[in-house]
Parts: C-alpha cells; sequence; structure tokens
C-alpha cells in the first residue's frame, strides 16, 4: 500500500514495485511493509535498500542509489476514514554503536496519497533504532522500530 502510488510514471513502474514488495514479504518479514496504529493514525512504514529502485524513479524522487544507501517511507493515515494526512515527521536512526543518525523527510503528495521519504546511509549488516515523531495539531506520536540492513 505505502508505495503503491509513489509513481506516476508508466504503470509497468508501480507494477514493478508492487511486485518487489510482494517479493520482499515473502522472502524478508524484516524488509517487508508494515504498520503501527498510534493514536488515531495507522503509521505504514518501510526501510529498503536504495538499489531496489529502478533509476528512473530514484532520479525523479532525488535518491541516491547505492548498495550502502537506504531509504525510509512513511505514511500517516486516520486510523477510521483512512485518508492520507498532512503532518510534521522528524527522526533519527541509532546504531548499536549509538551513533545517531538525523532524518530528513521530504514529503511527496500525489493525488489522494502523501508519503515521506528520507535517506539513510548505511554499512552492511548495520542495525538501526528508528524513532520517527509525527506531529499533527495538538498531536504527537513516536513510532518507534529496529531493523538490520544489509547490502544488496
Amino acid at each position: 500500500m505505502i508505495l503503491r502510488k509513489l509513481i506516476d510514471t508508466p504503470k509497468r513502474s508501480m507494477y514493478l514495485i508492487i511486485s518487489l514488495l510482494s517479493w520482499l514479504t515473502i522472502a524478508s518479514s524484516a524488509q517487508a511493509e508494515q504498520y503501527k496504529t498510534l493514536g488515531n493514525w495507522d503509521v505504514h512504514y518501510i526501510v529498503l535498500n536504495s538499489t531496489f529502485l529502478q533509476p528512473e524513479i530514484a532520479r525523479q524522487y532525488q535518491i541516491q542509489r547505492s548498495k550502502y544507501n537506504a531509504f525510509v517511507n512513511i505514511s500517516v493515515l486516520d486510523h477510521d476514514s483512512k485518508q492520507a494526512q498532512n503532518v510534521a515527521i522528524t527522526g533519527t536512526a541509532t546504531n548499536l554503536l549509538g551513533t545517531i543518525k538525523e532524518l530528513t523527510f521530504e514529503q511527496v503528495q500525489e493525488q489522494d496519497s502523501i508519503y515521506y521519504l528520507a535517506q539513510l546511509p548505511f554499512r552492511d549488516r548495520e542495525t538501526f533504532r528508528f524513532s520517527i515523531d509525527i506531529v499533527h495539531g495538538n498531536e504527537k506520536q513516536t513510532l518507534t522500530f529496529k531493523q538490520e540492513l544489509v547490502t544488496d
């Protein structure tokens, strides 16, 4: 669901991404799309190696393709209506040695979908603890999760 409208280039590219996500769900549950309900929101998140993106898609969203670069994709939906939410997102990724990397999210809005993308450089088999603050009006929630990243 997260990447279903990530692109508005030819439909074949969209199907490629959907196929990729399906493959990842089967191949590695650590890499598959996940979500958590936080307050009134369903927060969908995925972290993937940037080499999984086709070069034209990476260029479109200014994501550097490298086996040592991942991208973080966050989508926030209203829990009841399932409508995309326009929120402010900030976050960090902390490796097991305690090194903190700030995540700078860029908003991508296409039709009724809103995504927040950030890039994250990493070393092979590096594990990160993610802490992502989501704010809209007076509501603030923090998404936390842990993920190991590997080069392809």
